[in-house]
């Protein structure tokens, strides 16, 4: 089912959670993805499991927070909740589409969780297919629900990091800055450098790199 949003709350709270374990799930877990814009990289989803009782202070969408402060409330995140991540390759966004590379990693996220979930909040509002028996979809979720939020913060952490590691690998193309998104220093830096293996092909500024 589709939860639409009425009014778009300033904070997120714990509301959806509540109902959902109020409906007899004893587990409720948060899912939201990061990458689906980027022309480089893997896209990264992460599921978490809240305490309760050891919610930290000051989740949210992890856009609207510093670097300093996502990666603080990150390590509570891990400290405090169930925390499970997964993500799908760029080899694997380019044979089935970001959507649908979006979805498996949100699936993997799921499986990699420590304990299992009875229901999920998944940010968005398509449901991947294997995950809809027991998931709502949650248009806005990072703005609504703690559990999603703190998982947009997780995965935004987890691919940042991932991206700091390519940068190594692939050095001139700012990854380390523009974690892989369509920047001017990077559609620069693919014009004089070409193109690489972490590179979706499927995306319109790569394949006209190749065409050239």
């Amino acid at each position: 089912m589709t939860l639409a949003a009425r009014a778009r709350p300033t904070m997120p709270d714990f509301m959806l959670e509540t109902r959902a374990m109020a409906a007899g799930a004893r587990r409720v877990a948060g899912i939201d993805e990061v990458g689906r814009g980027p022309m480089a990289g893997p896209v990264t989803a992460a599921a978490v499991i809240l305490d309760p009782l050891r919610i930290p202070e000051g989740l949210r969408d992890s856009k609207i927070l510093t670097p300093l402060r996502r990666d603080a409330l990150a390590r509570q995140i891990h400290e405090v909740a169930q925390v499970g991540i997964g993500h799908a390759s760029v080899d694997e966004i380019d044979a089935l589409n970001i959507l649908r590379a979006s979805h498996l990693a949100m699936e993997r996220a799921v499986r990699a969780l420590p304990i299992a979930p009875d229901h999920l909040l998944i940010d968005g509002s398509m449901l991947p297919a294997p995950l809809a028996a027991h998931a709502s979809a949650v248009v806005k979720g990072d703005a609504r629900s703690l559990s999603i939020a703190a998982a947009s913060i997780v995965a935004k952490v987890c691919r940042d990091a991932v991206m700091c590691t390519l940068a190594q690998d692939c050095p001139g193309y700012g990854w380390e800055r523009n974690a892989g998104y369509v920047t001017r220093d990077h559609k620069d830096a693919l014009a004089r450098l070409g193109v690489t293996v972490h590179h979706r092909r499927s995306f319109a500024p790569v394949r006209a790199a190749l065409q050239r």
